[in-house]
């Protein structure tokens, strides 16, 4: 506390000579439309303040003597922006242009400068200039083929009467009608044919709009004048490393661009986003050369990438109470296992948790197979538009060995995945199937469960048999994103409702259920929703909140009265409330369940909330501070010796039961992988008895505390 004490009190202008300020905030004033978007204009500020950032503090300890410490300090700390009028200037000019280019003509653009002591506020105070309505727009384009191929697409013309003229409506729509031409045979066609003309002085307040398409560009003169006309495909020719084994009807075909056909841009991004889909080539360039007057020849030069290769995932956490978890995970890639773009994925994986000088341990191994073929089952390529859909075939076996039981697991699955423009993504497994076979119960564990049925048709054989679906979409689909984005996830699991047409021909169990092979098959609807946003803010001083919701539910029915184990929700770990272990959460206010020697709480329903604030630190350090929130609950009655529910989600107790903790991090960010390494403290525990509230002084305590490792950010 002494440390943090010092860091917050120490000035963070302390640096600055005489006659420098730092700059703390930017505001943004429009005096005459309250509805405009500030947003919009904050780019086009050149200097922009730091916010919040501890190593600002960090940075302020230099003592001005260029001794080492100095050195020191200023280089693991963030340096204050020092203001810097001039770059005002520059932002009122850009703002200006800005505002002129969005239909906003002669705005007038000022600063107001606010200094105390060393700090400057600088407020940009803007008058939005006049706008004109278009009362008319007239066409003005050469006879010919494009004027056919023009007037048919007048119903799609973006800029209409009554829109507001600017520079940035006539900027899309040139570019719109340039995709639109490229589509349609007009090979090289480009935005550089279009002009206008607009007319404010015939019509007071408004605008008259000519639109002018020339058979000459804008950078050229009448006699440069070409007339227009439409090309057709004439050679195609696919080019590949000697050394890479494929079969060539596979690029065959993946490619579009076909000898012959009229010339469409769509087919030479469809070609390109296919062949890009087979993740074989670290480059796929396409090029088309005019050869005669109304003839293009293509070529596709594909540069081979790393077909095969290794990866290691490493998860570590510990906590207060010295519990130890480690969970690697080695895999080997092959992208092109038989020549025709297949991929094979194996994977082998462990999780293991124990106490050092201790014999409770836990321990999972487990180990997948993965094919993947570029064709989606048995339809024909041609009825997709873009990358074609993959055909996946995965099994998987798994072991697990707890100090209650010993499990075995083996998985099936047949489906397909893909994704809609790089950011709708999805994988659709119309047939998915489980079995679990369960052996060396603990005699204590299992006479703890006869008191539960729930429980005990949960730790019970069954046979899973079902679909599933899995959707995300995402405005940044990069591994590491750097700029503000967007996503939401679903996936879907259904399971026993085909079998159960075939109930009349099963056998029963003891329990009333329909068995197949000896084992009661599972019957249960499943789901679960997540949204994110993370903002960035500017564009490298590494600051971002990331924000995450997160709900799911599962429900059994029919031939089971509890979900399959393995089909729970489970909260805690590095990516869910960090500051407890996996699985060491809920359900609702239950405290830890005795029966198991390694946390292995769960429940029928999860609801999770989670923010993040990032920031950079030096080097390729960054830190984090967090806020998580949430837990699992059952669907069903069961209650405490007083009859209370205390594990059943109910809007009476659901305050009380939410566990949150805060925490911080520390990030490794080797812009291919970040590693990172949290910590995080209970602040509202649901399974301790009276005050559930934990103060300042009890953060550390044991019990009270998680220690995690992770890659990749957490959500």
């Amino acid at each position: 506390m002494a440390a943090a004490g010092l860091l917050f009190s120490c000035s963070t202008t302390r640096v600055l000579k005489d006659d420098q300020y730092r700059l703390a905030k930017n505001k943004i004033l429009i005096t005459n439309d309250r509805s405009f978007s500030t947003n919009d204009i904050e780019p086009y500020i050149k200097q922009k303040p730091i916010g919040w950032n501890p190593f600002m503090y960090i940075y302020n300890w230099s003592r001005g003597t260029g001794s080492g410490w100095d050195r020191f300090v200023e280089r693991i700390g963030v340096a204050p922006v020092v203001y810097d009028p001039d770059m005002v200037e520059s932002s009122i000019e850009n703002i200006a242009g800005h505002l002129q280019y969005r239909g906003y003509y002669n705005s007038k653009v000022s600063s107001i400068i606010d200094v105390r002591k060393k700090r400057v506020k600088v407020t940009y105070v803007i008058t939005l200039g006049k706008r004109f309505p278009i009362k008319e727009i007239s066409y003005s384009v050469p006879e010919g083929v494009l004027a056919e191929d023009f007037w048919k697409d007048t119903a799609s013309i973006s800029v209409r009467p009554g829109d507001w003229l600017s520079e940035y409506a006539l900027e899309k729509e040139t570019e719109r009608a340039t995709g639109y031409f490229r589509d349609n045979g007009f090979y090289g066609f480009s935005k550089n044919y279009f002009s206008f003309e607009a007319d404010t002085l015939s019509c007071p307040d408004s605008a008259i709009l000519e639109m002018r398409i020339r058979e000459y560009t804008r950078n050229e003169t009448e006699k440069d004048a070409r007339p227009f006309r439409k090309f057709t495909i004439g050679d195609v020719r696919i080019s590949y490393p000697e050394d890479l084994k494929i079969r060539e009807k596979v690029l065959t075909g993946l490619n579009t661009v076909i000898p012959g056909s009229l010339y469409r841009e769509s087919t030479v991004n469809t070609a390109y986003s296919r062949l890009s889909a087979l993740n074989m080539f670290s480059s796929v360039n396409i090029e088309l050369n005019q050869t005669d007057t109304s003839i293009v020849d293509c070529d596709i030069n594909l540069t081979k990438s790393r077909l095969q290769g290794f990866k290691l995932n490493m998860e570590a956490s510990t906590n207060s109470s010295g519990l130890l978890g480690l969970s690697p995970q080695f895999s080997y890639f092959h992208k092109n296992i038989f020549h025709g773009g297949e991929w094979l994925n194996l994977s082998f994986m462990g999780n293991f948790q124990f106490r050092p000088n201790d014999d409770t341990r836990s321990t999972e191994f487990g180990v997948s197979a993965g094919l993947s073929f570029p064709r989606f089952l048995f339809l024909p390529n041609s009825l997709f538009r873009g990358a074609v859909p993959r055909t996946e075939v995965n099994v998987s076996y798994n072991y697990q060995n707890r100090p209650e039981y010993t499990r075995n697991i083996i998985s099936m699955a047949l489906g397909c995945s893909g994704n809609i423009k790089g950011r709708l993504y999805y994988q659709f497994y119309p047939l998915q199937l489980n079995i679990v076979r369960l052996f060396d119960l603990d005699e204590g564990f299992y006479n703890s469960l006869r008191n539960d049925p729930f429980m005990r048709n949960s730790y019970q054989d069954h046979f899973d048999l079902g679909s599933g679906l899995t959707m995300q979409y995402t405005t940044n689909s990069d591994v590491i994103p750097r700029t503000t984005y967007f996503y939401t996830r679903m996936q879907l699991d259904i399971a026993g409702n085909i079998l159960s047409a075939f109930n009349p021909l099963m056998k029963t169990d003891a329990n009333g259920s329909e068995m197949i092979w000896k084992t009661p098959y599972s019957q249960y609807v499943k789901a679960e929703v997540s949204v994110g946003r993370t903002w960035v803010f500017g564009r490298n001083d590494g600051q971002a909140v990331a924000t995450r919701l997160l709900a799911g539910a599962g429900y059994a029915y029919g031939n089971s009265n509890a979900l399959p184990f393995e089909k729970h929700f489970y909260a805690g770990g590095a990516n869910s409330l960090r500051g407890w272990q996996a699985r060491a959460v809920g359900p609702g206010l239950s405290p830890m369940d005795n029966s198991f020697i390694i946390p292995n709480q769960t429940g029928d329903m999860k609801l999770e909330a989670n923010v993040e604030y990032r920031f950079k630190m030096f080097w390729k350090l960054a830190g984090a501070v967090f806020i998580d929130a949430g837990n699992v609950w059952t669907l069903r009655d069961t209650g405490s010796p007083d009859n209370i529910p205390i594990s059943k989600f109910t809007w009476k107790n659901f305050g009380e039961s939410i566990a949150a903790n805060w925490g911080a991090g520390i990030r490794l960010d080797l812009n291919f992988l970040l590693l990172r390494l949290d910590m995080g403290m209970r602040v509202h525990d649901p399974a301790r008895a009276g005050n559930k509230w934990l103060g300042m002084s009890q953060w550390l305590r044991r019990g009270n505390y998680a220690v995690h490792f992770g890659v990749g950010y957490p959500f």
